[in-house]
């Protein structure tokens, strides 16, 4: 959702003539990295002593998400008054994930020059992603008492806002980034996502709001409208899939046993080429590779040319599994690169892009009276729309700890931006209604003392004691995993419901309690508790939730013996089945090549040839 200023303006090359001054100039204003980066090699052996022809190079691998620290360390170096030259330096630190020493190089660049904007609002960049939030929104704060204007201050201020759980000044906050920049699109896709954690909203209104968006990326650039892809229905088919998540990642979780199902299944006919629009990888993205017949590294290269390359890959059906979350491509598939183009997994309501053709459901998730509710055409999957890559973290279910403990442990390890008022509320009500429970909640935030401190205030004022409340905050993935054994059931948040919490919870042996909302994005709970054949772990509504909660706890050893067999369940489940939601997967995509009702040239002329040829003897 948000984009690191890797360079605050154009470089100017001192020992230069003013010739290639312009030309640098130009091509880092008009998106030409490749060939800025071209150039500014070849000066770097010309001129090896200049700080700022490093600094060029350097930037010119740091907008392209190359590695640039070797290039911008020396211009540090050889540049140590200059503020850009450490403020992008801090900007590649923070990129190899240095954090400590990202910090570092932002304080001295505000020490050489203290109403620097742009290093005040990089230095928030790596305080939010360090976990340091209150120091975040001070130093975004800060940004804009210096720049007003700051768009990107704005927008990612509300970023941290929104991660400290304050929804309406995080709304507020991307409003005022469109405001100074009304074609941000990266700010109008974190309005649209974080309506999706506040309760009551109109869903006419959300509507309208996302269709805003599908127009300002529609002005963008005129779509393509004819392609060279032929229209048989039974050849292989070539799908790309566009996504910087494809790693240890939500997304990444999702993908990755249905991509290897796929590869290994040996009548499947899907060619999956990858368009990636981040440069994080690990080993969930090595072992997704060896699925994929090719991988493009996208990240920087502007629309217009990744939609060429698309087109050159000849791919008939592109795929979106971002929707309006970070590193998304969205204005890309307004172009229209592809014959097909849907939506998958990363998002949970429409994308606002007319170009998209189909929002990819299932029957739990997306009732037909919310149809009306997307732009694109709603495409159901038989089952799920979400099928779960088992943790390669070899974590054994736990014993129930109420058999020990005495007592029930409810949990929820969500983003802590879903513990909207309605749910604290409600969830206060549960640890009153069964005597003696407590809850533990993990989250990444929770590492922070302050906002610690305000979730225990929060629950004070439904007179929730703070001893009746255990709060953890991140950790590794297999530690992440081996909590659950602290905990009994889980409490799903709602109207944001869990997506890949929930299946780590069923994994893990601990059902989940979920309210059933209207929307998808509140529904994801009901997809996931049917498809693991958990019914009665789904509330109709608030009453019903404490109701059920209580019932379920009533019999102990009822919860333990669902726990001991609950993995072995899942296995056998829709949820957790990766070859049989690929079958289903390929069916869908063969559906939606069989109905495009897209102009193919090369059909027009295959079917010309074949009305001039005379008839045979």
């Amino acid at each position: 959702m948000k984009k690191a200023k890797h360079a605050s303006a154009a470089p100017k090359p001192s020992p230069l003539s003013r010739d290639e001054a312009q030309l640098l100039s130009q091509l880092f204003n008009t998106g030409r990295y490749v060939e800025l980066e071209t150039r500014a090699r070849l000066l770097v052996g010309l001129h090896p002593e200049s700080g700022m022809v490093w600094k060029i190079f350097g930037t010119a691998l740091l907008v392209q998400g190359k590695d640039a620290l070797q290039a911008l360390e020396q211009a540090a170096t050889l540049l140590p008054n200059d503020v850009e030259a450490q403020g992008n330096l801090g900007n590649a630190l923070r990129d190899a994930g240095r954090y400590e020493e990202a910090i570092g190089c932002y304080r001295r660049a505000l020490a050489l020059k203290p109403d620097a904007a742009d290093a005040h609002y990089n230095l928030g960049i790596v305080l939010k992603d360090s976990g340091k939030l209150i120091e975040a929104v001070a130093s975004y704060r800060q940004a804009l008492r210096i720049k007003p204007d700051l768009a990107a201050a704005h927008n990612n201020l509300g970023i941290a806002l929104q991660e400290l759980g304050q929804l309406n000044e995080a709304l507020a906050s991307y409003r005022q980034a469109l405001q100074h920049r009304p074609d941000f699109t990266d700010a109008y896709s974190n309005l649209l996502f974080a309506h999706n954690y506040l309760p009551q909203q109109d869903p006419d209104a959300l509507l309208a709001e996302a269709r805003g968006y599908g127009e300002l990326v529609a002005k963008r650039g005129v779509p393509f409208t004819d392609w060279a892809n032929t229209r048989d229905a039974q050849r292989p088919l070539r799908v790309g899939l566009v996504s910087g998540d494809l790693s240890r990642h939500p997304v990444g979780y999702f993908v990755e046993g249905v991509l290897a199902a796929l590869s290994r299944q040996p009548e499947c006919k899907l060619g999956i080429v990858v368009y990636a629009s981040h440069t994080r990888t690990d080993e969930v993205t090595e072992r997704i590779k060896t699925s994929c017949q090719a991988w493009r590294q996208v990240t920087g290269m502007p629309d217009r040319q990744l939609a060429e390359l698309i087109r050159q890959d000849a791919i008939d059906i592109l795929i979106d599994l971002s929707g309006h979350s970070a590193h998304n491509r969205l204005p890309l598939f307004a172009l229209k690169p592809a014959p097909v183009q849907a939506t998958w997994v990363g998002y949970f309501a429409t994308t606002g892009v007319r170009a998209i053709d189909y929002f990819i459901a299932d029957p739990w998730t997306l009732p037909a009276s919310e149809e009306r509710h997307f732009t694109e055409q709603v495409w159901r999957l038989p089952e799920t729309r979400l099928c779960f890559t088992p943790p390669d973290d070899n974590v054994p279910v736990a014993p129930l700890p109420a058999l020990h403990k005495g007592h029930i442990t409810f949990g929820c390890f969500n983003n802590l931006s879903k513990l909207n008022a309605e749910v604290v509320a409600l969830w206060a009500k549960v640890l009153h209604a069964v005597d003696g429970s407590g809850l533990l909640l993990k989250a990444k935030q929770l590492g922070d003392a302050g906002i610690r401190q305000d979730v225990l205030k929060r629950f004070a004022q439904h007179d929730i004691d703070e001893t009746r409340l255990t709060l953890e905050g991140l950790s590794p993935r297999a530690d992440y995993l081996a909590a659950y054994g602290q905990v009994d059931i889980a409490l799903d948040p709602f109207p944001f419901t869990g997506g890949t919490t929930s299946a780590e919870s069923l994994w893990m042996g601990v059902p989940v309690l979920t309210l059933a909302g209207r929307q998808l994005v509140a529904r994801q709970g009901v997809g996931m508790m049917m498809n693991a054949g958990l019914p009665a772990y789904v509330a109709n509504d608030a009453d019903d939730y404490v109701a059920r909660a209580i019932s379920l706890s009533t019999d102990v050893q009822q919860l333990a013996s669902l726990r001991g067999r609950l993995r072995e369940q899942l296995k056998a489940s829709p949820l957790f089945d990766a070859d049989r939601f690929a079958r289903h997967f390929e069916q869908a995509l063969r559906g939606m090549w069989q109905q495009c009702r897209a102009l193919f040239p090369a059909d027009e002329l295959i079917a010309q040839a074949l009305r001039q040829t005379p008839p045979g003897p």
